[in-house]
């Protein structure tokens, strides 16, 4: 396959910044051609453009773009709608700059001469916007809620055990499960007329945790129903295979975002960091488990393993057969986790429909 440098007239490099992005054109060849740098707002990459059309020596022109997720996305959505190809470049790593030294022009040249080095068939094409965007919202806003309600309920157990008050009843209820008939009885607590003021302040947070908890558990069915209707749209019949639920649904879909930026299944383990890494020594033949990869669609991966391993009948029936074999329950669990990240590239290649902004619902 050719290389992105036989195919384009010039290439831009851009280190992003939050305030200012340092800019630089160059030669098919990696020779400069003018630096620049622009405000990181809309008047900056009107200017921008206009720089680039000015000193570029051919229509064929692609944008290399540090951080398109992070300060460069307003760059990057709006080169994108100028028509101009926009690649994903990674900061450079330390073995890069070695003797290079560090600046921003310097990484301006560096993200230049990474987009000129990568073959045609393997360009990193920025994450896609539109509902793909969308859910990466919920998920986010998922964790904090799950995190948040983790440490309310943590809190709110310490309360209850320590309190003074009911101390048996009180200490049963740190150990039971918070239901949500508990946390309605817990914030509808009347306070007796004679409380001391530590009585009155720790029956004032009970409630409010207990409310607090109450809301998030709320909060996170709500999540959950728009995950599940916008991966409905997205890839219809996804959550219908075993194990696959909207979450993890929610996060495959993040991680692929559009048919293309994964080459084939063997990049997308790559990416979810189930793929076989070789552990092998003399007569012995094996492979381990990837720590590398992008781990919270490692962890979906996971979940759905755990799932299948529990409830799915071939499932079971595949790890009795590679346990007659002599496999452990490790090597097991990286082989289905291998199969399933390939089930999922080919069920999104194949069903995922393009990601648009699809206009929100009263």
């Amino acid at each position: 396959m050719p290389m992105l440098a036989d195919l384009i007239d010039a290439v831009v490099g851009v280190d992003t910044h939050r305030d200012i992005h340092h800019v630089e054109i160059a030669l098919p060849t990696g020779t400069p051609i003018a630096t620049c740098s622009i405000n990181n707002d809309t008047s900056g990459y009107a200017q921008l453009l206009v720089w680039i059309l000015d000193h570029a020596p051919g229509p064929r022109i692609a944008i290399s773009i540090e951080g398109t997720r992070s300060y460069g996305i307003g760059l990057a959505r709006a080169a994108t709608t100028a028509g101009l190809p926009v690649l994903e470049c990674e900061q450079p790593h330390r073995k890069t700059r070695r003797g290079k030294g560090k600046s921003d022009p310097i990484d301006a040249h560096l993200a230049v001469l990474s987009a000129l080095r990568l073959n045609t068939s393997q360009l990193p094409i920025p994450r896609a916007d539109g509902d793909r965007e969308a859910l990466r919202i919920l998920l986010g806003a998922r964790h904090d809620l799950t995190v948040t309600s983790t440490a309310q309920i943590n809190r709110l157990r310490a309360l209850l055990r320590d309190s003074q008050d009911n101390t048996d009843t009180d200490r049963h209820l740190a150990r039971a499960a918070l239901t949500d008939a508990t946390l309605t009885g817990l914030a509808r607590r009347r306070l007796r007329r004679d409380a001391s003021r530590e009585h009155a302040i720790r029956h004032a947070e009970i409630r409010r945790l207990a409310l607090a908890i109450h809301d998030a558990r709320q909060a996170l069915k709500d999540n959950r129903a728009q995950l599940q209707s916008i991966v409905d749209d997205l890839a219809p019949g996804l959550t219908q295979r075993p194990g696959i639920g909207p979450v993890t649904a929610a996060q495959a879909i993040v991680a692929f975002s559009h048919p293309g930026r994964c080459r084939n299944d063997a990049a997308f383990a790559s990416l979810s960091g189930t793929c076989p890494i070789p552990a092998s020594s003399g007569r012995t033949v094996r492979h381990r488990l990837n720590r590398g990869g992008d781990r919270a669609l490692n962890r979906a991966i996971h979940t759905i393993a755990t799932v299948r391993m529990r409830d799915c009948p071939a499932t079971q029936a595949y790890i009795a057969r590679r346990t007659a074999e002599g496999k452990t329950i490790r090597e097991i669990k990286r082989c289905l986790k291998r199969y399933i990240a390939r089930q999922l590239y080919r069920t999104l290649t194949a069903t995922m429909t393009p990601t648009t902004n699809t206009p929100a619902t009263a």
